[in-house]
């Protein structure tokens, strides 16, 4: 792999075991609009640093993978209309072509593993779109996930995927999905899904447990924050509308996903924005929460 640059910030805590969690780009870039999205990154590094750790935002910039951004590089990552979305299977080509982008949750995880961070919050883990038995359309997230020793703080995976099959994957894999304070299964903008979790975890302090005591990839869900769930019946109605738009525009493959949220912010007139946002800070504290939990004695 490329050579990293690792933040001198990011560098002094892990060489001193003090608690570092790792945060994507592609939420900032491609996932929130100008300027929201540059508010919202400030916002995320200032959550986990008032919890004790310290931020690592993560992205490709002319070719070299980023571990830690400077605020000139996260302004230049929030408006800059020409990164690419960067996976894990990108970043080869993106590195060697000395191309800028922005990182997904397949290439975060990898690239926080490969500089020793071991806690990651997110939005929503990808997964099995629906129709996959036709398209084989199955998110790079979910091998990574199971291949990568990073506990992924996430409030589950969005409703516009197949959340079911997304389980069953993440079961065959063998990866740990644990409910903080829940025993569902998170729908990002719902709390709760009809899907059970198989374990809970009650604080942060057990989540880092459970991580420290399987040694692999993990999958902590939680729920959006209760005043910022979306209203089902707006939910589900966005859902059948973002679907159709789908079929009618012959919408397929990596295109599905950014369809469907633009339709979910337009229509819903913010609200999905706002809770997109609640949800991602309210990641992140948890993030750092466990991380602090983590670079404790026991753990070391």
């Amino acid at each position: 792999m490329t050579p990293l640059h690792i933040a001198d910030e990011v560098a002094a805590a892990l060489a001193a075991n003090r608690p570092v969690v790792a945060l994507e780009s592609t939420i900032l870039s491609h996932g929130l609009p100008a300027p929201r999205n540059l508010a919202v990154a400030a916002r995320l590094e200032e959550v986990v640093r008032k919890a004790g750790a310290v931020p690592a935002t993560i992205a490709v910039l002319d070719g070299v993978p980023h571990i830690g951004l400077s605020s000139s590089e996260l302004d230049r990552v929030c408006n800059a209309g020409d990164l690419v979305k960067l996976s894990l299977r990108d970043l080869g080509p993106a590195c060697a072509l000395g191309r800028s982008g922005a990182t997904t949750v397949a290439s975060t995880t990898a690239l926080a593993h490969a500089a020793g961070i071991r806690v990651f919050a997110t939005g929503g883990l990808g997964g099995v779109h629906r129709g996959a038995r036709e398209t084989w359309d199955v998110s790079a997230d979910l091998d990574v996930v199971a291949t990568t020793p990073v506990l992924v703080v996430c409030s589950g995976v969005k409703s516009i995927l197949d959340m079911g099959a997304t389980l069953e994957v993440l079961e065959t894999r063998s990866v740990p999905v644990v409910g903080y304070r829940t025993s569902r299964f998170p729908a990002f903008y719902r709390r709760e899904s009809e899907f059970e979790v198989p374990w809970r975890v009650e604080d942060a302090a057990q989540a880092a447990a459970v991580f420290a005591a399987g040694g692999r990839g993990m999958l902590l869900a939680n729920p959006i924050p209760a005043a910022f769930e979306m209203d089902s019946a707006l939910h589900d109605r966005l859902l059948v509308e973002g679907l159709r738009k789908l079929v009618d525009q012959d919408v397929r493959g990596k295109d599905v996903t950014p369809v469907l949220l633009e339709h979910f912010h337009t229509a819903s007139e913010g609200v999905s924005l706002d809770a997109n946002e609640e949800l991602v800070v309210s990641n992140a504290t948890l993030a750092a929460d466990v991380a602090v939990e983590l670079s404790a004695e026991q753990y070391r």
